[in-house]
C-alpha cells in the first residue's frame, strides 16, 4: 500500500457539477466562469477576479497588465516553485532574488531594500507553503518605494495575516488550483485586483486579445466582434468544466482548511519530541491554510543524508519530496544570470534539508502515524 504525497478531495457533488456542464451547450466562456469568478472575488473580498488556465499564466498576465517588460526588474524569492521567477522572465523582465527569513521561509523583508534599483518595478512575494508571514512588511517597503506588489498566493488560499486575507495585500494577486492545492480545478488559476483597468486587460489577454467585454455568456456570431482582436493575446482561458469543479471546491474551503489543520496537528504532535527535526508552525498572527507539510532535518544533516532519507521513505512506499530546489541554481538560471552556490546561503541551507511529507485532506491518523514511525526508524538507522 502506498501513502501518497497528495490527493484531491473529490465527492459526488463535484462530479455532478462537471457532468451538468457536459450536458449543457456551454463548455467554455459560459455562465460557470462568471459564477466562479464572482464567488472567488466574494470569498477573498476583492472587486474583480479573472480565471485563467494556471497560476503561471496568472502571474505572467499580471506582469503584462502592469506594463512590466524588457529592462525591468522584479524582486522575488529564490525559495519557491519555479513559476514565480519564470513568469517574470516570460514578460522579458529580470527576476532579482532576495534571500529568505530562516524562521518563516518567506522573502526576508530586511534584505529587500538593498536589491531595489532604478529598474525595479515590482515586488513578487510568495506565501510559501501557505504562510503569509512578513507580507505586511513587504507591502510597507513597496509603498515607500512606489513599487507594485504582485502577491503570489498560489499556495495560500484561505490564509490570513492579522485578520487580513491573503490575496488582498498586493495591487494584484494570483491563486492556483493544481490538484495538490487547497482547492482544485484540475488545472487553473485566478487573478485578483480591485483595479478595473487591470482586470479588463487580463480578461482581454487571456482571450486572444479580444476586447474585455467580449467574453463569458455573451452570444457570439460566427464572425463580427468575436474575430476582432485589439492586442496580442493568449489562449489562457479556463473552461466551464474546470470552473464548475472550482465552484463546489470553493464552497468546501473551510472544511478543507479544518481537515488539513488536523493532519498538520497530528504531524506536529507525533514528531514534537525529535530534536533531529525542525517542524513548521503557523507564525504569530497567521491563520494558516496548510498547503503542504514540509519539515527540515537539523542543521547537522547534509544534503546527501537528506536524500538518503527520501530514498528510504520511498522504498517503504511513502511518497515524499524535497521542496524546493533553489530557483537561482536551476541550470538555465545559472546559464542566463551567472548565479552560483553561496549567493543566497539561507535558501541553499534550507533546501538541502527539507522533506515534504504526505499531506492531503483525507490522510488518516493511522497513515500519519505510519509516516512518522517510518521516518524515525530511518533516521535511527542512518
Amino acid at each position: 500500500m502506498w501513502i501518497y504525497l497528495s490527493r484531491p478531495d473529490i465527492t459526488e457533488k463535484e462530479i455532478e457539477a462537471v457532468c451538468a456542464v457536459l450536458r449543457s451547450p456551454n463548455l467554455s466562456l459560459g455562465p460557470k466562469l462568471v459564477e466562479f469568478e464572482h464567488a472567488f472575488a466574494d470569498y477573498i473580498g476583492i472587486k474583480r477576479a479573472v480565471a485563467v488556465n494556471s497560476g503561471t499564466s496568472g502571474l505572467f498576465l499580471c506582469m503584462l497588465a502592469l506594463g512590466i517588460g524588457r529592462g525591468d526588474e522584479v524582486i522575488t524569492t529564490p525559495f519557491t516553485f519555479i513559476a514565480s521567477a519564470t513568469s517574470i522572465m516570460m514578460a522579458g523582465a529580470k527576476p532579482v532574488f532576495v534571500d529568505i527569513d530562516p524562521a518563516t521561509l518567506n522573502i526576508d523583508p530586511a534584505k529587500i531594500e538593498p536589491g531595489i534599483t532604478g529598474g525595479t518595478k515590482a515586488i513578487l512575494p510568495v506565501e510559501v507553503f501557505g504562510s503569509p508571514a512578513g507580507l505586511d512588511n513587504v507591502c510597507e517597503i513597496a509603498q515607500k518605494h512606489n513599487l507594485a506588489v504582485i502577491e503570489d498566493a498560489c499556495e495560500a488560499l484561505g490564509s490570513a495575516l492579522n485578520g487580513k486575507k491573503v490575496g488582498t495585500f498586493g495591487r494584484m494577486s494570483v491563486f492556483a488550483f493544481y490538484p495538490n492545492k487547497q482547492i482544485t480545478t484540475g488545472e487553473g488559476g485566478m487573478i485578483l485586483t480591485d483595479d478595473d483597468d487591470l482586470a479588463d486587460m487580463c480578461v482581454s489577454l487571456r482571450n486572444q486579445g479580444r476586447g474585455p467585454h467580449r467574453f463569458a455568456s455573451q452570444k457570439r456570431s460566427s464572425g463580427g466582434n468575436w474575430l476582432s482582436h485589439e492586442r496580442l493575446g493568449y489562449n489562457f482561458r479556463l473552461s466551464d468544466i474546470n470552473c464548475a469543479l472550482g465552484i463546489v471546491q470553493l464552497s468546501r474551503i473551510e472544511q478543507f482548511k479544518a481537515k488539513r489543520r488536523q493532519v498538520a496537528k497530528w504531524y506536529q504532535e507525533m514528531l514534537a519530541d525529535d530534536d533531529r527535526l525542525i517542524l513548521p508552525a503557523g507564525p504569530h498572527g497567521c491563520d494558516m491554510s496548510w498547503f503542504v507539510f514540509v519539515l527540515r532535518l537539523a542543521d547537522s544533516f547534509t544534503r546527501r543524508q537528506r536524500d538518503s532519507v527520501l530514498e528510504a521513505m520511498r522504498s517503504r512506499n511513502i511518497q515524499v519530496a524535497d521542496y524546493f530546489t533553489p530557483v537561482h541554481l536551476q541550470p538555465f538560471m545559472v546559464e542566463q544570470f551567472g548565479y552560483k552556490r553561496g549567493d543566497f546561503p539561507v535558501t541553499e541551507s534550507v533546501c538541502e534539508r527539507t522533506i515534504a511529507l504526505p499531506f492531503y485532506n483525507n490522510l488518516t491518523e493511522d497513515e500519519t502515524a505510519v509516516v512518522c514511525r517510518t521516518l524515525k526508524e530511518i533516521l535511527d538507522k542512518n
